[in-house]
Formats: C-alpha cells, sequence, structure tokens
C-alpha cells in the first residue's frame, strides 16, 4: 500500500482526518463501468476503544459534515475541465455516482485490538449488497496494512428516527437493491449533475433522467404514481399515461422504459 505524504502525528483523532481519508477511501475504491463510474458509498469506520469513547458524542456531527464533504467531492470529479473558459474537446466524460440512495457511515470499536490510538481503519463497499466483481476496498490513517477481520454488520440504510413507509427492490446495472421509501415524494429516474433523483436508477438511456414520482398523501397514507419519462413507465403491465397521476396498489410491479422491473410494497 502507498504511504502518505504526510503522516499523522499519534494522538488525538479529529473529524477533519477522518473525512480526509474517506474522501481518499471513496476514490481509490471506484468501479468503472462503460458509461459511469461507480463510488463506494457504505463505510465501516473502526477506531480504537479510546477514540471511540472520546468521538462517540459527535459521530452524528461527523457523519453530517462527511457526507457533505464526499458530495462535493463528486461533484468535482464531474466537473469538465476548460482550457482558456472553453470545455475541453473530445469524447465524453464518464459520471461519477455513489451506488446506493445515500452515504451510509458505521462508527464501530474496534474489538480486535488491531487500530492504533489515533489511527482509523475504513472498510468500503459500493453499497449495501456485495457486488460481484468488486473488493471492498481498505484503507488506514498512518499508512499501516489493514489489520480488522470483523465481518462488516449490513449498514444501516436510514435515521432509526425514520418511518419507513413503502419499499422498493430492483435490480440495475449496480446489482440488486433495496430502497426504503421515508418521506411523501420520491424522484426516479437516471438523474444528473443538475438533476438530483431520490432513487437513481444506474442503467442505459432508455430510462429517463426524471422517469416517474411517487407521491403519499399522508392523510389516507395511499401512494400514487405519474410517469414523466420518454419511454414509458408501466403498472402492472399497463403503460400509463403521461402527466396524469394514479392510485397506486399495496403491492405492485413498476416496469421502467422495458429494461428496469421494480417492486414496490408499502409497509403498514
Amino acid at each position: 500500500m502507498a504511504q502518505r505524504d504526510t503522516m499523522p502525528v499519534p494522538g488525538k483523532l479529529s473529524g477533519q482526518a477522518l473525512i480526509t481519508e474517506l474522501i481518499r477511501n471513496m476514490e481509490l475504491g471506484e468501479f468503472e463501468m462503460g458509461y459511469s463510474v461507480l463510488l463506494p458509498c457504505v463505510f465501516s469506520l473502526y477506531l480504537h476503544p479510546d477514540d471511540y469513547s472520546r468521538l462517540e458524542g459527535v459521530f452524528d456531527l461527523i457523519a453530517e459534515d462527511a457526507r457533505r464533504a464526499l458530495g462535493a467531492r463528486v461533484a468535482q470529479l464531474n466537473t469538465k475541465p476548460k482550457i482558456l473558459g472553453m470545455k475541453r474537446p473530445g469524447k465524453p466524460r464518464k459520471e461519477y455516482k455513489i451506488a446506493g440512495r445515500d452515504w451510509m457511515l458505521e462508527f464501530l470499536r474496534d474489538s480486535e485490538g488491531t487500530v492504533p490510538v489515533g489511527d482509523v481503519e475504513i472498510h468500503s463497499e459500493l453499497n449495501e449488497t456485495a457486488q460481484p466483481g468488486f473488493r471492498g476496498t481498505k484503507t488506514t490513517l498512518m499508512g499501516r496494512e489493514p489489520s480488522v477481520t470483523t465481518p462488516r454488520t449490513p449498514a444501516v440504510t436510514r435515521r432509526t428516527s425514520e418511518v419507513v413507509y413503502a419499499e422498493i427492490r430492483y435490480e440495475d446495472d449496480s446489482g440488486p437493491q433495496l430502497y426504503l421509501i421515508s418521506q411523501n415524494a420520491v424522484r426516479v429516474g437516471r438523474g444528473g449533475d443538475d438533476q438530483p433523483m431520490d432513487l437513481a436508477l444506474y442503467s442505459n438511456d432508455e430510462v429517463s433522467r426524471e422517469h416517474f414520482v411517487l407521491r403519499r398523501d399522508p392523510a389516507t397514507r395511499r401512494f400514487y404514481i405519474m410517469d414523466k419519462s420518454v419511454n414509458g413507465t408501466w403498472l402492472e403491465g399497463k403503460r400509463l399515461k403521461k402527466g396524469t397521476e394514479e392510485p397506486l396498489p399495496d403491492h405492485a410491479t413498476i416496469g421502467v422504459a422495458q429494461v428496469l422491473t421494480l417492486s414496490f410494497e408499502t409497509r403498514r
């Protein structure tokens, strides 16, 4: 493993050091595909028990700041290089994107006693589901060889205070996925730099950047779906009329441009 140019002084571990190492781990763990580059978004951070105890009260604040920093770095990676203010000619660059709904960070106490005080060992995966052909990335702040062998437990995909109204299961180019709906509106599609989606589908151009929208009525707890695509959305095999909201059954199969199938189910 390559050594860092500047080695941290053993001692108190800072939030900035954790965030810097998260960004480095994310970049080392990229997974290149035909039209895009997937970046890890699930991180397990192993800390020495002393560091864990000292920082435990601010883990949520560190995680919040880290999500902002990681998102900013992805946006920076997607910024097209320019020459004298003009876009550089050539073939289109691949888009960098995370391979899940959101950044997931889990702080863990190193029970094996292999992480020194002032260090952190980060294990990352593309998302909560293991990806064929991708080996998770492991990095350390001090440049030592990763040594934690404790299997990673499945990361939490939402804050425990959130109520899950429904779930969507599907498989796209990044593998099997589970999306938990805890909001009253969900935008679904490929998305883009200037058009982020709540549920980003990693697929070909047949899927629109904003393909369809789900809406939940808080009063009735019913869900509705509206097609906004070019190539169509199907509900239980029937193509929806674009721009017209339709009731969504508690259990439903949603077809996306005839290239993806999503299984929707409400939770009561």
